[in-house]
């Protein structure tokens, strides 16, 4: 009777450890300040940092999609590490530094 107790303890105990992970994953999808593919590697790359599972921006509407474990990483850690790679991104700002830094074809209208 012990056998089959732990055996069906384990698979329950696995799904309650998945379930409970799974309710931290989050999705956000935000602006970023960009031109071309070059500044798709560079954004995409910038927000790559752990916690994060995946990071999409889309060139043509300069959307990034991001989906993260919210318990570990916030939306604004990962705006703040894009701004830093020298892409606006909403309230943080590229240093203008690094802006200027970029390629030419990577250099955005700024507002």
């Amino acid at each position: 009777m012990k056998k089959i107790l732990s055996f069906i303890a384990l698979p329950l105990s696995l799904f309650a450890a998945q379930n409970a992970a799974g309710q931290s994953l989050k999705t956000d999808s935000f602006t970023v300040s960009g031109n071309c593919n070059m500044c798709k590697k560079r954004i995409e790359k910038a927000a790559q940092m752990p916690g994060v599972n995946s990071a999409v921006w889309d060139v043509k509407s300069k959307t990034m999609t991001v989906k993260f474990d919210s318990a570990s990483v916030k939306p604004e850690d990962i705006r703040k590490k894009i701004a830093q790679s020298g892409h606006d991104s909403g309230p943080f700002k590229a240093n203008d530094s690094i802006y200027q830094a970029l390629p030419g074809c990577c250099r955005y209208e700024r507002h």
